[in-house]
């Protein structure tokens, strides 16, 4: 039977005073094992926080070096570290804030050629990664190979945190059944991101897999959690279980789009980022223009463009692959917008992925439109 030592008593003292968590739950984060995929911005605190929580087994993938750049949010590395792998760098340190784990750097790239003996080793699967190609390589490798996965994402100042493929729940293809095309999404290196946002989201990741660890609450399957930053206001968003999600049969190139022959012509569509000018003059030149809000139905009533159709977009995902609305119509153009761009985006990607191929995004959402045409907003 697996016990802790007089070390580890102490370092994990306030856990095992925890009324409900106690010791029990810290014999099982010690005998959990996680491997965090990727280094940098999410998960440098997934692994701060799981090593400190005493995760018993940590695994560290990620073939990047430290750069300056780094430094403005991934706050376990110093300008010391720069030019260093990250993976190395991060195991070092984080030995000295837990000696009584095992810490594993893996400084390679995730690959479908290593995917599998990778997620062998391990019980649990956590995204830190920043793109597209990566989260369905993951996501299908977590499917394949029987893993939870623990999914974090950030774009602008709003963040989501998911749990997929626990005990039967949904996958990340239940929310965006198919591969955008890689070029229509913009790097955190193009698009910015604020420092603080990728910490708040990996530490709801970190806890997320404590508590899928521990049996402690309840984890975010079957819900999206969405987090804006401007405003400090999260949403959750139910996800259906999709079964087809599950009919993987081989894995993915992390480099390619996973999307069918005749689905690529559509994802090699751009979906395209516009301002509330823009949005303005194409409803003065378009009489067809399609305009549809993806917010909840509360934000609706508080402000609205109009005209605009309207669908969650929790709702909108659900319904997929059958188009959410028999008036919107694929060929003509279809402008999303939510309250900041983010969610918006998400509806972008999932109307791609069913076959529109006239997509724009309301970047600056309704707060944008708001500040700058309070005199065409409908409230109330």
């Amino acid at each position: 039977m697996t016990e802790l030592n007089e070390g580890e008593v102490e370092q994990y003292s306030r856990h095992l005073s925890l009324k409900d968590f106690g010791q029990e739950s810290q014999i099982k984060l010690k005998e959990s094992s996680v491997l965090v995929i990727g280094a940098g911005g999410l998960g440098c605190p997934v692994l701060q926080y799981l090593v400190a929580a005493g995760v018993g087994k940590i695994g560290i993938v990620d073939n990047d070096v430290v750069e300056s750049s780094n430094l403005q949010r991934q706050i376990l590395f110093n300008h010391d570290d720069i030019g260093a792998p990250k993976a190395k760098v991060a195991a070092a340190k984080l030995t000295r804030l837990n000696p009584f784990i095992k810490i594993h750097p893996i400084i390679e790239r995730l690959k479908k050629e290593n995917a599998e003996s990778l997620f062998s080793d391990y019980d649990l699967i956590v995204d830190g990664t920043d793109n597209f190609s990566s989260r369905y390589l993951i996501n299908d490798a977590c499917i394949i190979f029987g893993k939870p996965l623990i999914h974090g994402s950030i774009h602008l100042f709003e963040g989501m945190v998911s749990v997929f493929n626990f005990k039967d729940g949904p996958t990340y293809r239940c929310l965006f059944p198919e591969q955008p095309d890689s070029s229509s999404i913009p790097s955190c290196a193009e698009a910015g991101v604020l420092g603080v946002l990728p910490g708040i989201i990996g530490c709801i990741q970190a806890m997320e897999a404590i508590k899928v660890i521990t049996g402690q609450g309840q984890p975010l399957s079957g819900k999206v959690l969405t987090y804006d930053s401007l405003s400090n206001s999260t949403r959750m968003i139910n996800l259906q279980a999709l079964p087809k999600s599950r009919e993987i049969k081989e894995l993915p190139d992390a480099c390619e789009p996973c999307a069918t022959p005749s689905q690529k012509m559509c994802l090699n569509k751009e979906i395209v980022e516009i301002s509330e000018y823009e949005l303005r003059e194409m409803m003065a030149e378009k009489k067809d223009l399609q305009i549809l809000d993806v917010r909840e139905d509360w934000e609706r009533l508080q402000s609205r463009i109009d005209p605009s159709l309207h669908q969650p977009l929790g709702n909108l995902v659900n319904s997929l692959p059958v188009s959410p609305l028999d008036c919107l119509i694929p060929e003509k153009d279809v402008v999303v917008y939510c309250k900041a761009g983010v969610r918006s985006r998400m509806a972008c990607e999932a109307l791609q992925s069913i076959g529109f191929n006239h997509l724009f995004n309301l970047t600056p959402g309704m707060d944008g439109w708001m500040n700058t045409f309070p005199k065409f907003t409908h409230r109330g």
